[in-house]
């Protein structure tokens, strides 16, 4: 689970590669699927994306599963 700390941008997290709770910069990133241009306009979805501070490992999740 991800806790605030008091840094200005991060947030403390596990990871996996560190396999610690570290500092991690973490935002929303808005991704297109499709690959057929003619569909790319409705395949926008939001992911969260974090990324550790210490160790540079970068996970990625779908925000919403429809």
């Amino acid at each position: 689970m991800a806790t605030t700390d008091n840094s200005v941008n991060g947030m403390t997290e596990h990871c996996e590669d560190c396999e610690l709770d570290t500092l991690h910069e973490v935002s929303v990133q808005i991704r297109t699927e499709s690959r057929k241009e003619e569909n790319a306009q409705f395949s926008r979805e939001p992911y969260r994306v974090a990324e550790c501070q210490r160790c540079g490992n970068r996970t990625s999740q779908r925000m919403n599963n429809a």
